[in-house]
């Protein structure tokens, strides 16, 4: 500031008494006229040069300059003398500031009384992500969760379910915190069909005509009426239990009786339907469920998720359909019973014994049944429309905030549901807490914006999630870019398991490396599996039934859910109470639940506060390489078997698929390219990287089905014709030439596989300019 200042100093001096480097000569000579005097000018010599010197006897250039513009002159002098010198002032100032590294979220420290404020206070440093971390980690503690259950269940033998005073009463609760955390809160309404069993003609099983038992336990979106037949034992009812029974007996017109477990309630029944059952049986053996005899067991049958009487629509209030079911919907009556009724079935039937891997534990002798064993199943239900209600509560980002990450958990139960509902509300609300806490007080900033959402009719699969993504899918299409399911999440304390797309793979594995584990003193959850393969340890299979999978089958959005688990068999029943939770985790489920917590409230940070998405592209595409190479495997067996010169193996090429799974791969390496070598403090490009990233999940959404018939569209994860591993069982069908396979269907197969892919690479790879489609 000195040096500016006496630059200042000196241009003024030499204004006013130093002689400039090129100046102008004044010859002053008196004017006749007394009220004026004249000046005449003659030029320096660098404009001289210019116009040329006047010859001898040529006029000279004269000014006649009144008194009162010179002293004009003069003013305008020295008010322009005063600006330089201000000027100067200011410039010297700011050059000489020391330059403010504290983000605009860290407020300056305040002086204190009597100090003088012309020191300068160093300005707080910026939270880096290890502080982010650790606070993240203090707020969300156990004895932060020891003390919150309670607020979110409710006394016992009061209702849980869906659209019931009970869960409406949850609803306004998680509403009213989001709104103390000044949060943008709403709430989300929606009228669906719940099934609910009729109080007057309850649900009832008859062997021969002795009525051995009537159930309040029940099986939501069976269909209802009485079908009868014989009794067939079929194990777990997976395929493979049908193909052991194929060579055994008659399961045509059969009912079906199985033990609950292996895969979910609305599998068995459709397996059942297939192989031409007219109805099925559903009992918790105890080798399975180790409570008491007489428990009802609750679910439900929908092969799919929302509300299956407006499929592909959502159920907003006063929307005109037409009449509508779901595919997934089944065409048989499905009931649950209690292990006491299974048990007087065994005992009453005939037939061959059943083999060792069908046998369970209910102390009697495990048969197929016999032609003579007939059984009549009643199913009295009636559909009622209910209003339900979705919670919602948002943080807002600073840069992106149209784009976020949903955080979601199911609030409805069948029972207390303590760990089915209770405890992901829990964590749900308390991570809304402490972000909104970090981002109010601690002065975190989020690039991205964070939903919080609490879902009602979760227990009749994913109703309420689902029905908002059909609301509004255009509006989650390349805004939602995750979502963290919550469900759940502490239902044991033996094992971590998750499920997850591809995409997120890595996201977790660096979660887990930083969150400390419940179970071990100074190690991390990644520690606990370090040992083994943390991939074959940890990750499995995403189902159906997992509140996560509409949002990535049905809307392509990347997704998780994971949960510390053991042997817990009170999901779906009225015994889901704190005490055998506490139980089930011998008295740890606040750590466990913080940790749960604290492990998505990491990947939910990550992916709202760092500057690219981080989303694993690479590790889809290796996904998808494993597929592509399962099906090049299965076409060389399948050409092998039929011969070289047979139609279809002429005919079929696996170059196209190669391709398209290369140029995905080629893709991925140039986005990564981009990142390594572009300017990521530059807004505008973060966004078009971010861009390429977010669509990737979206984009193995199949074009070629419709969502209404087809809803869950995801090629590696979907259901239905278009999908890789539907791909792969027609190629086995092919081969031994099974009745259900079909050439021209293969072929369809084969292409939409192939040009999902391709179509997911070419927006990989960016704009339309950059895509070398070599096909």
């Amino acid at each position: 500031m000195a040096t500016t200042i006496n630059q200042a100093r000196t241009s003024i001096f030499k204004m006013f008494n130093g002689e400039p480097r090129s100046y102008t000569r004044f010859n002053l000579a008196q004017n006749s006229d007394a009220d004026s005097s004249q000046v005449e000018m003659k030029l320096s010599s660098d404009v001289d040069d210019e116009v040329g010197n006047p010859e001898d006897g040529q006029a000279r250039v004269t000014y006649t300059q009144s008194p009162l513009r010179t002293y004009k002159n003069i003013c305008y002098l020295a008010l322009g003398t005063l600006v330089v010198f201000i000027l100067g002032y200011l410039v010297g100032y700011v050059s000489h500031r020391k330059p403010d590294v504290a983000s605009a979220a860290c407020p300056t420290v305040p002086t204190e009384e009597g100090q003088d404020e012309g020191l300068e206070v160093a300005p707080l440093p910026r939270m880096n992500w290890n502080d982010i971390t650790n606070l993240l980690e203090q707020k969300l503690s156990p004895s932060a969760f020891s003390t919150k259950f309670s607020d979110f269940s409710l006394p016992r033998g009061v209702s849980h379910e869906a659209g019931s005073d009970g869960d409406n009463k949850l609803a306004n609760k998680v509403l009213g915190v989001f709104k103390d955390l000044n949060m943008k809160s709403w709430n989300d309404e929606h009228f669906v069909k719940l099934p609910h069993p009729s109080s007057d003609n309850p649900n009832k099983v008859i062997f021969g005509t002795e009525v051995i038992g009537t159930t309040k336990g029940y099986l939501a979106y069976s269909e209802v009426g009485t079908a009868t037949g014989r009794v067939v034992y079929a194990n777990y009812g997976t395929l493979d239990d049908f193909l052991y029974l194929d060579k055994k007996v008659e399961v045509n017109s059969s009912v079906l009786l199985l033990r609950a477990g292996n895969i979910s309630f609305a599998e068995k029944v459709a397996n059942a339907a297939k192989y031409g059952a007219v109805a099925v049986l559903i009992y918790p053996d105890p080798s399975n469920y180790n409570f008491a005899g007489s428990t009802e067991l609750y679910g439900h049958v929908h092969l799919g998720s929302g509300d299956p009487y407006t499929p592909g629509m959502p159920s907003f209030k006063n929307t005109q359909f037409p009449p509508a079911r779901s595919s997934g919907l089944p065409t048989i009556v499905a009931q649950t019973i209690t292990a006491d009724i299974a048990l007087k079935i065994f005992q009453k039937m005939g037939g061959d014994p059943a083999p060792n891997s069908f046998k369970g534990s209910l102390g009697t002798p495990y048969k197929l049944g016999s032609v003579d064993n007939v059984v009549t199943v009643t199913v009295s239900s009636t559909l009622n429309e209910t209003a339900i209600h979705n919670i919602f509560g948002v943080i807002k980002g600073n840069e992106e905030p149209d784009r976020y990450v949903v955080i979601g958990a199911q609030r409805d139960s069948w029972g207390p549901g303590a760990a089915k509902s209770t405890v992901g509300t829990t964590v749900l609300v308390e991570l809304a807490r402490a972000i909104s806490e970090m981002t109010r007080n601690d002065h975190l900033s989020l690039r991205r914006s964070l939903v919080f959402a609490s879902w009602s009719a979760g227990e009749y699969g994913s109703v309420g999630a689902t029905e908002w993504q059909e609301g509004y899918l255009s509006s989650l299409n390349m805004k939602a870019i995750t979502y963290i399911n919550l469900d759940g999440v502490v239902i044991g304390r033996q094992k971590f398991k998750a499920s997850a797309s591809p995409l997120l793979y890595d996201l977790l594995q660096k979660s887990l490396k930083q969150v400390k584990s419940p179970f071990n003193t100074g190690k991390t959850l990644y520690d606990d599996h370090a040992a083994s393969n943390w991939e074959t340890s940890i990750l499995e299979a995403m189902k159906m039934d997992d509140a996560a999978y509409p949002f990535m089958a049905l809307s392509g959005i990347p997704s998780i859910s994971f949960r510390f688990c053991g042997e817990y068999p009170y999901l779906g029943t009225t015994l889901d109470t704190f005490d055998h939770l506490q139980a089930s985790t011998s008295y740890k489920y606040a750590e466990l639940a913080a940790a749960a917590a604290n492990v998505a409230g990491q990947m939910a940070l990550r992916l709202a506060h760092d500057h690219l998405v981080p989303l694993d592209v690479a590790r889809s595409g290796t996904e998808i390489r494993k597929k592509v190479t399962d099906i090049n495997r299965r076409v060389n067996q399948l050409k092998n078997a039929l011969g070289l010169n047979s139609t279809l193996a002429k005919g079929l090429s696996v170059q196209w698929l190669n391709i398209a799974i290369g140029s995905y791969g080629r893709a991925a390496r140039d986005l990564q390219y981009t990142i390594d070598n572009s300017d990521l403090e530059n807004m505008e490009m973060r966004r078009i990287i971010n861009d390429r990233i977010i669509k990737v999940e979206h984009n193995l959404l199949s074009p070629y089905v419709s969502v209404r018939d087809v809803p869950f569209r995801h090629i590696l994860f979907g259901s239905g014709c278009h999908t890789i591993q539907t791909l792969l069982d027609h190629l086995d069908a092919l081969k031994q030439n099974a009745p259900e396979s079909d050439a021209d269907l293969f072929r369809n197969q084969f292409a939409w596989a192939t040009w999902t892919i391709q179509s997911c690479a070419n927006d990989l790879a960016g704009p339309v300019w950059e895509i070398n489609n070599e096909i």
